[in-house]
């Protein structure tokens, strides 16, 4: 309540400084957008998310709803297509809030219950959930069992590792939703084999493009470089937080080895997830990170500067598959550190190594690019071309009852 006291955007604080028109959700930590007539679900994950449905806005207006940044760190109120941020709202608000430690099945749960009283209570046409994590297939399911048709963006996209909850995630969500609207062909292809109708699938291209290329000529103007003190194409960058990478101190420490033997040649930029935090910390791992020479570790980064982080990096580090999609369209060779990818065509028509974290291999990898030993097809993939919220527009108005 007390964060709207100073409202900078020039609307009437005692619009949203009410507890009863947060009360009504219970828990702010979802990843939703409301529209007036529809309903996005938005990713957890980076703050750039919030950014992939800002195309989505022509669906309805004006916009209104929560959306849950990353880490429960804070929440965004949109309505009238302006964003209202309080940080740390945990604090403030003083909600029963979901641990932060619950299980996969626990956040499904949790984040189900809380959806369905939001969506009992807007009463929309649509739901549109945005790709893997738990608030997908939560948004995707509650809509379903209340009789609502569901959009899946980012739909079809398969590694066939079902040790993986994104993967059971995507399967879920796909097969009750009503649109799949798919990035790449193979996701078309993932889609026929698991049998759901070809009316049903729409190849539309990247959203997650979209927000890249619209904000990337803002982002040169980010001034992370001149903070951490590197010059262009003299530094990679890494990212880690898939369980399989860092929650066991045996595959933990074999990365750090890895960066030990990189940092001799070049400085290395470690963005550190907070989970990834806990883990070092917990695993005993600290004091080790902190001895690897040319090693830089910050905190979470904004969008804008990490995305200048990366156009102007050599090369990246990552296990995440939405920076596999990002380096491809910028043209930064990008090591994935795992044994497989959802997105194949980031390996086939991109940048993409896909390593996984032998460490020989990656190292080996990297040497060759640290001495422009490797060359890249540096061709964006069919339809990543900054229109794909719009074409995903185009179909459910098209659609529309």
């Amino acid at each position: 309540k007390n964060n709207f006291e100073n409202d900078r955007y020039g609307v009437p604080t005692e619009k949203y400084c009410e507890y009863e028109y947060l009360k009504e959700w219970k828990n702010a930590a979802l990843g939703i957008d409301i529209l007036k007539e529809s309903y996005c679900l938005t990713k957890e994950g980076r703050e750039d998310k919030l950014g992939e449905c800002e195309g989505l806005r022509k669906i309805a207006n004006p916009l209104k709803g929560i959306c849950y940044g990353q880490n429960q760190e804070r929440l965004v109120i949109v309505e009238n297509n302006r964003y209202f941020i309080i940080d740390d709202y945990e604090a403030p608000l003083n909600y029963e809030t979901q641990p932060t430690d619950a299980g996969v099945d626990e956040q499904r749960t949790f984040l189900k219950q809380i959806i369905k009283v939001a969506l009992e209570r807007q009463k929309p046409d649509l739901v549109v959930v945005v790709g893997d994590v738990n608030s997908t297939v939560a948004g995707a399911e509650a809509a379903h069992e209340l009789g609502i048709k569901v959009a899946h963006v980012e739909a079809g996209l398969r590694s066939f590792d079902k040790t993986m909850p994104e993967e059971i995630n995507r399967i879920r969500t796909d097969k009750i939703s009503d649109f799949l609207f798919t990035t790449e062909k193979s996701g078309n292809k993932n889609l026929i084999n698991e049998r759901i109708s070809k009316e049903k699938i729409f190849f539309v291209g990247n959203v997650m493009i979209d927000t890249l290329l619209s904000h990337r000529e803002r982002a040169k103007k980010s001034k992370i470089l001149e903070q951490l003190n590197l010059n262009k194409k003299e530094y990679c960058v890494l990212t880690l937080h898939r369980p399989s990478n860092v929650d066991k101190k045996g595959s933990f420490g074999n990365i750090l080895s890895i960066l030990e033997v990189i940092g001799e040649k070049i400085k290395i930029i470690f963005p550190v997830h907070p989970r990834t935090q806990k883990n070092l910390e917990s695993l005993g791992l600290g004091k080790g990170m902190k001895s690897i020479s040319n090693l830089i570790v910050t905190g979470p980064l904004g969008y804008l500067d990490f995305l200048c982080l990366m156009d102007n990096s050599k090369f990246v580090l990552t296990d995440s598959g939405g920076i596999q999609e990002e380096t491809t369209v910028l043209g930064i060779p990008c090591i994935t550190l795992r044994k497989n990818t959802e997105r194949p065509v980031t390996v086939s028509e991109g940048t993409n190594l896909l390593v996984s974290t032998d460490s020989h291999k990656v190292v080996e990898k990297a040497m060759e690019i640290i001495n422009d030993k490797i060359k890249f097809n540096k061709r964006a993939p069919e339809l990543w071309d900054g229109n794909a919220a719009k074409r995903i527009v185009h179909v459910i108005l098209r659609n529309a009852s």
